[in-house]
């Protein structure tokens, strides 16, 4: 069993100054948090495997493909691999977990 402390990956994550920090990598997935601060800009690219984003604090939109909705604590996005996504309109800071399948490389 492994287990984590959101508090304590965000504090890694800030220590190491970077938006993301992959805490978890096993055979068929890896997981990590993403975080954006309010107004800040999502620089990401599509990826080449599937993604889950679980919102874990604040409030954004989030444009996948051609479809944009408004994401907040608790909101859930599936992103098939290869499509263009991305958070924007960051009005609250943001904290998401992210979940790769396959591991992201």
């Amino acid at each position: 069993m492994k287990v984590f402390r959101l508090d304590e990956l965000d504090a890694e994550r800030a220590a190491n100054e970077g938006a993301y920090l992959q805490f978890l990598r096993e055979r068929n997935m890896s997981a990590g948090l993403y975080a954006l601060d309010a107004g800040s800009t999502d620089p990401q690219q599509p990826h080449r495997q599937d993604e889950i984003y679980v919102v874990i604090t604040g409030r954004a939109s989030i444009t996948v493909g051609t479809e944009t909705t408004t994401v907040a604590r608790g909101s859930v996005v599936y992103v098939p691999a290869g499509v263009p996504h991305r958070f924007h309109h960051i009005s609250e800071d943001l904290r998401v977990m992210v979940v790769f399948s396959p591991p992201e490389s």
